[in-house]
């Protein structure tokens, strides 16, 4: 498995074509080695292939705008031109307030994900909290996505911190969903006083010894580290400090 940094928390610094690719400097400067490209400037894909190898960094899954989705051939082919296999969605359209129309959802989603898997990649959806919510038949909303999406064209970019706040073990999670969790998103969770806040993974609570164990099992490929708020911390900070702990559990 490969430690990987989520852009999501440096977008600040990713405004602009300039700033993206100073900052994809910094963080191959860190030790990272991969990267997923969400919330930053828009970008050609031959200008990006660029940026990455001149970096020596490479880009294995996004998050791109939910418009994307419905040309899914040209997102497919857009992400080819830079090597990407994963195209992520963030989320359902809407967020929360998305759970009441959760069959229309699958309704416009399915042949988007049939579509980007014959062309060569692989859907991978992004869960939050929310997604542990039942529905008026008592059944979580997340194993109504896994039951509603094949294996073959969708999997889970399972955010453990996520899982965490909703209630789950992420260990298990991890364990359940082997072979459609390539990539999964890491941050801890601290608790200061009665705020909860995110962390630099290994700053917290949460057992990553045991989560990074369930994720070798769950046969993930990539560990990308995520901190979407780092209050007073500077964001590069943060990445660094996450770098450090996984690097000393002996990953790379």
């Amino acid at each position: 498995m490969k430690i990987g940094a989520q852009f999501y928390t440096l977008r600040d610094f990713c405004k602009t074509p300039e700033d993206l690719s100073a900052t994809l400097k910094k963080v191959a400067d860190i030790g990272y080695t991969t990267v997923q490209l969400s919330g930053v400037c828009p970008y050609e894909p031959e200008w990006i292939k660029g940026e990455l190898a001149s970096a020596g960094l490479e880009c294995v899954i996004t998050h791109p705008d939910t418009e994307r989705f419905y040309e899914p051939e040209k997102l497919v082919a857009d992400h080819k031109i830079y090597n990407c296999k994963y195209i992520g969605l963030g989320s359902m359209p809407g967020g929360a307030r998305a759970l009441g129309e959760f069959d229309s959802f699958v309704k416009r989603f399915l042949p988007i994900a049939k579509a980007i898997s014959d062309n060569g990649a692989y859907l991978m959806y992004h869960n939050h909290h929310y997604e542990f919510t039942k529905d008026e038949n008592g059944k979580r909303y997340l194993d109504k996505l896994i039951e509603a999406f094949p294996a073959e064209h969708m999997g889970f970019t399972l955010d453990t911190y996520w899982v965490q706040v909703g209630g789950g073990d992420p260990a298990k999670w991890l364990e359940d969903l082997t072979g459609r969790v390539p990539c999964i998103h890491l941050k801890d969770l601290v608790m200061n006083s009665t705020e909860q806040k995110m962390a630099p993974v290994g700053s917290g609570n949460m057992n990553f010894e045991r989560i990074i164990a369930s994720a070798e099992k769950a046969k993930c490929q990539y560990l990308l580290v995520e901190q979407d708020f780092c209050y007073d911390e500077n964001p590069f900070t943060c990445l660094e400090k996450s770098y450090k702990y996984l690097s000393s559990l002996g990953l790379k």
